[in-house]
């Protein structure tokens, strides 16, 4: 049954182990996971695109009823906006929870943290009034610290490819995850335990990027002063998170995680080279928190209603041309970490249907649907060819992604404004055309619709 057809009270469970198709329950039952004593399931929201789909306002949305938000990898790479009663609050490592006074923030072990940039964002939007977050901030001690030289390493890295460049934000999230994946990265809790130990492995670090890029200049001694008072500030706020999370599933706590970048960034199935430096599919949420997956209940994809992507790499359904620009200006698709104007394209189903393979979605969330209200028509990819043949794969090289002729479905625009609208009734008739085509194409049901910035714009349907 469709999203555009279900009554707004049902929740639909999905099949547990195999049985049965779903049934409708109360929103608030219960369901048993595999950790003795608990009676709650995670619930888990990931970037279906590129990114900055709008997964910070659904974290946010669903926060108001959440116990404990958490971040499960990535750094301040990631950038959620939410905007709450005119105010503009951007996120890069503090989960879009922290908004809630209610319920704790979780930076798990998955997250690489630059101490300096994590100071910064509190500050920020402390101005903005975020209150009290002392009491509701939970980091982990194995989470990876990224130092100024990682980032310096970054910039320099990105030099040497020259015209391979990736297009990284250079916020030195790659080179923090090589340090992890060589074993001689430096944790939280190196930065907390024996300091004589973390500066001595800081050393040998500092001197293996030398050895690699001899122009890195970095001031050891003064580095080290800064990091012990980043130490004193710190210590309050972290925790064994693991141990906490699986406490918290015991006690029917809601567990809400909220993924960073997206799943055509992730490092195993996005379009690689041109991906991030972590996992950032499901399989991320299990290792980056030390969750299993019999935890994992409902499993939410956020799609932008187009599609957009930072930086370089392939994009099928890239648009050139004044529809593109016109989707970047209405859109205000600008990077919140980078800055950098997104590439903005049409709506790409076999992207999706590739994602939603790899992540199991649930539900999707379709947000900024507003955008395309002055549209006469809207073009929707729903396959691809190669060489003149439909494939039913999406490829996994960027150079074959390049090659792909876009397969295109035409459907007729609204061309009326929905920012105001607050129901599915009252949508457009095309435009619940538009949800209908998702929802039948990936065979997801749309649960929510954003036709606006703000948290009250989102439908629930």
């Amino acid at each position: 049954m469709s999203a555009c057809q279900r009554q707004p009270q049902d929740t639909v469970v999905p099949p547990q182990n195999g049985e049965g198709n779903g049934n409708v329950v109360s929103p608030r039952k219960k369901q048993r996971t595999s950790i003795p004593g608990a009676t709650s399931k995670v619930t888990v929201v990931l970037g279906a695109q590129w990114g900055d789909e709008g997964k910070g306002k659904v974290v946010d949305m669903l926060a108001t009823d959440a116990d404990v938000v958490c971040r499960c990898q990535g750094g301040n790479n990631a950038g959620h906006t939410v905007v709450i009663e005119g105010a503009e609050y951007d996120f890069h490592l503090l989960p879009s929870g922290i908004i809630n006074p209610k319920c704790k923030s979780v930076i798990g072990n998955g997250v690489v943290i630059h101490l300096p940039g994590l100071f910064e964002e509190l500050e920020k939007n402390e101005a903005k009034g975020l209150t009290d977050w002392k009491e509701r901030l939970i980091i982990s001690d194995r989470a990876h610290i990224v130092f100024d030289f990682h980032q310096q390493v970054d910039g320099l890295q990105e030099l040497e490819k020259g015209k391979q460049s990736l297009g990284t934000t250079k916020k030195g999230i790659g080179p923090t995850y090589s340090s992890k994946a060589t074993r001689n990265g430096l944790r939280v809790g190196d930065l907390l335990g024996d300091f004589e130990k973390f500066s001595d492995k800081f050393h040998t670090l500092v001197h293996c990027y030398q050895r690699m890029f001899p122009s890195l200049e970095v001031d050891i001694k003064a580095e080290l002063e800064r990091y012990k008072g980043f130490a004193e500030h710190i210590r309050p706020l972290v925790k064994e998170t693991v141990y906490f999370l699986h406490k918290a599933l015991e006690n029917g706590d809601k567990v809400l995680v909220e993924g960073a970048n997206a799943a055509m960034l992730d490092i195993d199935f996005g379009t690689y080279p041109y991906v991030t430096s972590s996992n950032c599919s499901i399989g991320g949420v299990c290792t980056g928190l030390g969750l299993p997956p019999s935890t994992i209940g409902e499993v939410i994809g956020v799609v932008k209603a187009y599609t957009t992507r930072v930086g370089d790499g392939p994009f099928p359904t890239e648009l050139l041309n004044e529809t593109g620009e016109l989707l970047q200006s209405r859109g205000h698709e600008i990077g919140v970490t980078t800055k950098r104007k997104r590439r903005c394209g049409w709506l790409d189903l076999a992207l999706l249907k590739f994602t939603g393979m790899v992540n199991g979605y649930t539900s999707i969330c379709l947000t900024k649907l507003d955008i395309l209200d002055t549209l006469e028509e809207i073009k929707v990819c729903v396959g691809y060819r190669l060489n003149g043949k439909d494939i039913d794969y999406f490829p996994s090289s960027a150079s074959e992604l390049g090659r792909v002729e876009v397969v295109y479905e035409t459907v007729k625009g609204w061309e009326t404004i929905t920012e105001g609208v607050r129901s599915l009734e009252n949508l457009p008739p095309n435009a619940r055309k538009y949800v209908r085509l998702i929802e039948e194409r990936l065979n997801v049901p749309v649960k929510w619709i954003g036709v606006g910035a703000g948290r009250e714009s989102i439908i629930a349907l």
